[in-house]
């Protein structure tokens, strides 16, 4: 162990940072609410109403026609609101298109391999599984395009992603579903290759949980139409009617009750959004964000990125691992909880399915200045564990 008393340098490292994180909030999701979020900034007119009245309806529709201005969703596509955060979008997305021609799963990290297990152990299919460890891609350029496709852009969990969408065949035969919850608003995606995205309201926006967005482009919707799934299909999952698409789902309504207190949060956040500039803006707040983390971890001796490769590197869930340490799974305890009972970085440590690190947030909705802040907390809180 180093001794403080004899080594200067490692003296004034352990000093007492002076400045804190104006906004402590790094946690991967829910994340940090948009710079300036205040409950009280939100309209409370369509709360007590019901969501199927005209006022309710219009900001469902209001929240549907904002999501496709700022998130640039051509009008080849449908956007809806759908139960049960991006779980629910996923799982809606399986469960009504897979099985009409072989599938591929690709994992790797934990909520890849959550689409794995349903596939498998749920909808008993027997799909192709591209898997890597976390840190790392699967030969994306493996990926066979006459089969169903399902993968995550931004592995929430490990900190890599998808570079683009070059190896998404534009003559496809099978559909290609994209969890991109921890990716929308925060990464290009190049919606003419992405048959089905998903994503939730609590990651890049810092919206609240348990809604989801399901947007399908023209060949997901021809495959809803002419597929009849072979297992049940729960009403939280149901799209069709007669064979024909339910349209009224991509207009402002919705297959249960939606909380309106969260419909109005995330009108308020993508109004925000867009005052910012839009998407363009979103992205470079985000890229700016993990320069600024990766300035700090350069600046420490113990901390590296947990996904070597910067070009599939998460600027979202930023995923850090310790280099040094007998026991990581204990120092990235002690280092978070050190880190929170200061109030300069809540929920900083790793997901409990990754191997131990740290995870800290760099969306939009993070400042800067913030991670900047938080760099010499990181080095001071190192010091005071390790001794």
């Amino acid at each position: 162990m180093t001794d403080l008393m004899t080594d200067p340098a490692a003296a004034l490292r352990a000093d007492r940072p002076a400045d804190k994180p104006a906004r402590p909030f790094f946690s991967s999701g829910p994340c940090a609410k948009p710079p300036g979020w205040a409950l009280e900034r939100l309209p409370h007119g369509s709360l007590g109403r019901s969501h199927r009245s005209k006022l309710g309806k219009s900001r469902l529709k209001h929240a549907i026609d904002l999501t496709r201005e700022v998130l640039q969703v051509p009008d080849t596509h449908r956007i809806a609101i759908v139960p049960a955060s991006d779980t629910g979008a996923v799982e809606m997305a399986m469960w009504s298109l897979l099985g009409a021609r072989p599938a591929t799963l690709l994992a790797w990290e934990s909520f890849g391999e959550g689409w794995v297990t349903d596939a498998v152990k749920q909808l008993k299919l027997d799909p192709t599984i591209l898997r890597a460890p976390y840190g790392a891609l699967p030969d994306l350029f493996a990926v066979g395009w006459n089969t169903d496709v399902v993968f995550t852009w931004n592995g929430t969990t490990s900190g890599a992603r998808v570079p683009n969408g070059d190896w998404i065949a534009a003559d496809r035969a099978g559909l290609s579903i994209c969890d991109a919850t921890s990716a929308a608003f925060a990464m290009d995606l190049p919606w003419a290759k992405l048959d089905v995205t998903t994503f939730s309201f609590q990651k890049v926006l810092g919206g609240e949980a348990a809604h989801g967005v399901l947007i399908l482009g023209p060949r997901a919707v021809e495959r809803l139409e002419s597929h009849v799934p072979a297992w049940p299909l729960p009403k939280l999952f149901r799209m069709t009617s007669g064979g024909k698409l339910n349209a009224g789902l991509f207009e402002g309504e919705t297959i249960n009750t939606p909380s309106m207190l969260v419909i109005e949060d995330y009108i308020f956040a993508l109004e925000w959004a867009k005052e910012l500039g839009g998407l363009s803006a979103l992205i470079a707040r985000a890229d700016a964000n993990a320069a600024a983390l990766d300035r700090v971890v350069a600046d420490l001796d113990w901390l590296d990125h947990l996904v070597g490769d910067p070009v599939i590197r998460s600027t979202t869930s930023v995923c850090l691992k310790l280099t040094r340490g007998d026991d990581p799974a204990a120092l990235v305890k002690a280092l978070a909880s050190k880190l929170e009972a200061e109030d300069v970085a809540y929920d900083i440590a790793g997901h409990r399915d990754a191997p131990a690190g740290l995870r800290i947030w760099c969306g939009a909705t993070v400042d800067a200045a913030d991670i900047e802040a938080l760099g010499p907390w990181l080095d001071w809180a190192w010091h005071e564990i390790r001794n």
